[in-house]
């Protein structure tokens, strides 16, 4: 097989999915809960910024808070142009229609320990098995095996079948990533990818400086 070019830093750009009900948080928005001192989404736009080009924050709500917060990354705010918070693919299909980049590096805003490796990996993944898709799995202790989907660096060729996907009604991840050449990147630190998604497992890492 052929390699393709490695995306460089300047072709891809990050977005930081901030764009949910936050629900099982009781419905408050968890991208701008505090964590040490800063809102979850900061945490996530620092791990992310040294990374990537460009940045862009997906955000429904609050979007002059995010707007804010994301000035002094330059991240710009776009929200979901599907009614009701349809779930992560439409807060990428925001994304990757406000890009001018090729590619998309997407990660949840509940997600504040990110590998600062995470664009490379999937970048040379994505190349060297000549895919559409580059996407996260971790091990547990136990060896159990899981999948973190809302990491992903894809090109922005991919909009169109996004966009024809929601309007057919479909909302999984995973269903959409089984359209195209997936390829999925283990990384060892399970804890990199924790997310938050409790207000009482929030105040419980308030006291630590990482997951765990």
């Amino acid at each position: 097989m052929q390699r393709l070019p490695r995306p460089s830093r300047e072709q891809i750009t990050g977005l930081v999915l901030a764009g949910g009900r936050g629900t099982r948080m009781g419905g408050v928005d968890k991208g701008l809960q505090p964590l040490h001192g800063e809102p979850l989404a900061a945490h996530v736009l620092t791990r992310l910024a040294p990374q990537t080009g460009a940045l862009l924050i997906s955000a429904n709500r609050h979007a002059d808070i995010y707007a804010a917060l994301g000035a002094p990354f330059g991240a710009k705010v776009v929200a979901d142009t599907l009614p009701e918070f349809p779930g992560p693919l439409a807060g990428l299909l925001a994304g990757l229609r406000a890009v001018r980049s090729d590619y998309l590096l997407s990660a949840p805003c509940d997600s504040p320990w990110l590998p600062a490796d995470l664009a490379a990996r999937l970048a040379d993944a994505l190349a060297s098995n000549s895919a559409d898709i580059a996407t996260v799995t971790t091990c547990d202790a136990g060896g159990k095996r899981s999948l973190h989907p809302v990491f992903a660096l894809l090109h922005t060729r991919l909009t169109d079948d996004l966009a024809d996907f929601l309007q057919a009604g479909e909302r999984k991840v995973r269903a959409w990533y089984a359209r195209h050449k997936t390829v999925e990147v283990a990384f060892a630190d399970e804890r990199a990818f924790y997310n938050i998604n409790s207000l009482q497992e929030l105040a419980d890492l308030e006291r630590h400086r990482g997951p765990g």
